[in-house]
């Protein structure tokens, strides 16, 4: 693969080879077979969604095209965020609203019996927990927390503490970083865009719904290298301090962080292992090449 030039410069096909659609799930289909659709309607050899959502979930769903399925692992973490309704089983207490904020923080779960992970009990991170509004027996709400989170064993534990009972009722995911659902693109977008440019050579539309890959990593800090740098780590080479450019004062909260060219390419993924102003050393452990 090839150095990839400005990332607002590339033709529609290696746009698709190295994009990200920022999907509006539908319920029904599982996240795999969306992703699938994808990958066939975009001609790509493959196409991963970033974070599942169960079947009958809707909403955020960032489906990488092509090479940007090298991607994947940004979206293991960070933050997502929910609007679920909790269905109670009996009439709701006055104080809906302080034992909800009692969840915000650290929680321990266990993974239900049809999770594909171990069921190990362990903590997730309830960055909020704010009730929207309350109508008979059904409060909405608005969740904030850690990947890996299972909103309906939440919803679960939150109507044991309120003393009526409760289950999830309907789930809509509005953020996963760096995307959110100001954007959100159906399939019918991007099918009607890939037609638009196929049949009449009008690929405006279709830079509207399928984005470089690169804003995928806008959460991310990002260390600048030169030319010079880039096509040696292409070929397998670390990231030495004589090739970096400029750098973001922090890295992320594990250390990762993306590297690209002056003209905005991305070339990797890394952890920042060094001091990017010394004179020598390593910066940038690779972790995964993209070019």
């Amino acid at each position: 693969m090839n150095l990839r030039g400005p990332p607002d410069e590339r033709d529609p096909r290696d746009l698709l080879e190295f994009g990200v659609v920022n999907l509006d799930k539908p319920p029904g289909p599982s996240a795999h077979q969306v992703a699938a659709w994808v990958r066939d309607l975009c001609d790509v050899e493959q196409a991963a969604h970033a974070g599942t959502l169960d079947p009958k979930v809707t909403g955020c769903l960032p489906v990488l095209t092509g090479a940007a399925t090298r991607l994947s692992q940004v979206f293991l973490e960070g933050t997502k965020e929910y609007v679920a309704v909790l269905e109670l089983h009996g009439d709701p207490p006055a104080d809906v609203e302080a034992v909800a904020a009692e969840f915000e923080g650290p929680i321990y779960q266990k993974p239900p019996r049809k999770s594909a992970v171990v069921r190990q009990l362990r903590v997730r991170e309830i960055h909020s927990l704010d009730v929207l509004e309350v109508e008979g027996r059904q409060a909405l709400l608005r969740i904030r927390c850690e990947s890996g989170t299972y909103v309906r064993k939440l919803c679960h534990d939150l109507g044991l503490a309120l003393g009526t009972g409760a289950h999830m009722g309907h789930l809509r995911r509005t953020a996963t970083d760096p995307f959110d659902d100001t954007d959100l693109v159906t399939l019918h977008d991007l099918s009607d865009a890939l037609a638009r440019w196929r049949e009449n050579d009008d690929d405006d539309w279709l830079r509207e719904v399928v984005s470089p890959a690169e804003r995928s990593l806008d959460h991310l800090p990002r260390v600048t290298v030169a030319y010079s740098a880039a096509e040696e780590i292409a070929n397998g080479a670390q990231v030495y301090a004589p090739g970096v450019i400029d750098a973001e004062a922090a890295a992320s909260d594990d250390g990762l962080v993306a590297c690209y060219t002056p003209d905005d390419a991305v070339v990797c993924l890394g952890r920042m292992v060094g001091d990017p102003d010394a004179e020598r050393g390593r910066v940038v452990e690779l972790e995964r090449v993209l070019v």
